[in-house]
This record gives structure tokens, sequence and C-alpha cells, in this order.
């Protein structure tokens, strides 16, 4: 099975590595399939103005130079580990208010997507695009210092048909209520520095290509989580 995590930050956004330093300690430890997933943060809010102002976000201007970044090093990547790279990017919606805030992975990205669109908006130009969409830590997280994002669990319902995938766990949290819901899942580290490899992965059957990890994900047929620790 292919050892996965697609859920990882470089100095891009808010990591504290450089996307080449990332794509080598992931190499390294023996990972077949990763996706980079900076945050685009929604500049509507003092919150993302703050994330703007100092450089922790993607934006329109840089995106292009994010994208051609990531395809140079995944070339180097294959051809040093065989390791596949997929481009992303986590679109962060961040309000004082958990109830509104959400966070979306857009996993095979290939034109930039504002955070200030609606939700809906994000996951039907998501699907345009042919890209994998997944919400990430859409629950309680009470052992982290980051505020929760409870906007997509809290309307479910409503945007399941456009979710591809829920993150069951991330880093070291785990979110029953995925299973409960029997929602099609994946599990990630949330990486921000070097330690947070050791943590929650995915483990798939399939080709690595990034179409059959796109509709493994999707269909969740030869899907697996590990704890991956050193």
């Amino acid at each position: 099975m292919l050892l996965c995590d697609f859920h990882i930050h470089t100095k891009f956004s808010d990591g504290s590595l450089d996307l080449r330093k990332t794509i080598d300690i992931f190499g390294q430890t023996g990972f077949d399939v990763i996706a980079i997933t900076d945050h685009v943060v929604n500049g509507d809010h003092p919150i993302g103005k703050f994330a703007h102002r100092f450089k922790l976000s993607v934006t329109a201007k840089n995106f292009g130079e994010y994208i051609e970044n990531i395809r140079y090093e995944a070339q180097r990547a294959w051809d040093k580990y065989e390791m596949l790279v997929i481009p992303g990017v986590e679109i962060s919606k961040n309000y004082i208010s958990s109830d509104k805030s959400a966070h979306l992975l857009i996993i095979d990205i290939k034109e930039f997507i504002p955070a200030c669109m609606s939700i809906e908006s994000i996951l039907i130009e998501a699907k345009n695009q042919g890209a994998l969409t997944v919400a990430c830590h859409p629950h309680h997280t009470p052992d982290r210092m980051n505020k929760d994002t409870l906007f997509l669990w809290n309307n479910r319902e409503k945007y399941c048909r456009y979710i591809d995938a829920w993150e069951i766990a991330n880093r070291d949290d785990f979110f029953s209520v995925v299973a409960h819901k029997k929602f099609p899942y994946i599990a990630s580290s949330d990486f921000h520095r070097a330690s947070h490899i050791f943590s929650w992965k995915t483990l798939l059957n399939c080709q690595k290509d990034v179409v059959s990890v796109k509709q493994c994900i999707k269909t969740n047929k030869g899907v697996a989580i590990t704890l991956f620790r050193n």
C-alpha cells in the first residue's frame, strides 16, 4: 500500500521549512505520495488580513510561482525518491466564531481559488478543475492551540455531496464522528514542522499516479490509516 500525507505546509504560508527541505524529509522517510497544501486565507476579515500582511498565505499574485515550484520539486522527488507530489492548497476561511470557520483541502489544483468566495462556489470551482476536495480537521481539537473549524461539519448535509473525503484523523487528533457517519476519509499530519511527520497518515491500495490516487480516495476502497511513529 502507498504511504501518503495530503496535508503539508511550507514557507509559502505558515510552515517552518522551505519546499525543498519538506520534500526531502518525506522522500527520505519513504513516503510514496504527498500533497503540498499551503494556506489560501480569506482577506475579508482581520484574521485573514493579518495572514496576508505577514505573507502567511498563498495569493493570486504568487500562485503561479507556487505551482511552478511544486511542479519542479515534484519532478525531482520522482527522479530521486519515486515519490509522487501533488499540488494543492488549504482554503482557510478564518473568523472569530468557530461555527463560521472552515478549512478545505483542494488537491490537484490547477487555477487559483480565492478563499473569500462562498464555500459552495469554492467546491464547485474545485470540481470544475477536477481537483479532490477534503474537509480538514472538521470537528473539535481539544488538545491543540488551533481554533476549531466547525462550519463544514455543522453543515455537512448541505455540502457532503461536494466533498470527496473528510479528515478522520489530523496529526494526533481522531474524529470518530466521521467514522460514525461513514463518510469517505483520509488521515493527515497537518505538517508545519519536521516533528509533525510523526502523526496520522493514509494508506492507499492503488497505483502511484494522480488519477488513481484521487479515484481511490473518492471511492474509499482500499483506504486505511496508520499512526506513523519514529
